[in-house]
């Protein structure tokens, strides 16, 4: 499945979460703060692509980086038949596995 993402201004975007298959992501315009489990948080500029491997692995934040415009981006997934799309994850569970998550930026 293909869907279009879009972000008002500083919207954090969807809370930690998985998908069942890889997704693929292309940032039409804005920028998005991209972060998944074990690796540092980084900024996807207009133009950048970034991916995701499905499965147990935390997507912790997929949020608009500008504070000032508007962030959208294209996303191409491949869902497990049966399966969602898309799984919030319970703090709970963060809980567990926050030892797995890159050390946060200090700003």
């Amino acid at each position: 499945m293909s869907i279009q993402a879009e972000w008002e201004p500083g919207d954090p975007g969807t809370s930690p979460h998985r998908h069942s298959g890889p997704a693929f992501d292309y940032v039409v315009d804005g920028a998005v703060r991209f972060e998944q489990e074990g690796e540092p948080e980084r900024v996807v500029e207009a133009g950048g692509t970034f991916w995701e491997p499905g499965g147990d692995m935390i997507h912790c934040q997929d949020g608009s980086a500008l504070r000032d415009a508007w962030t959208w981006f294209i996303v191409t997934m491949m869902c497990a038949p049966g399966k969602p799309m898309l799984e919030l994850f319970s703090d709970e569970e963060l809980e567990q596995r926050a030892h797995l998550r890159a050390p946060r930026p200090t700003e």
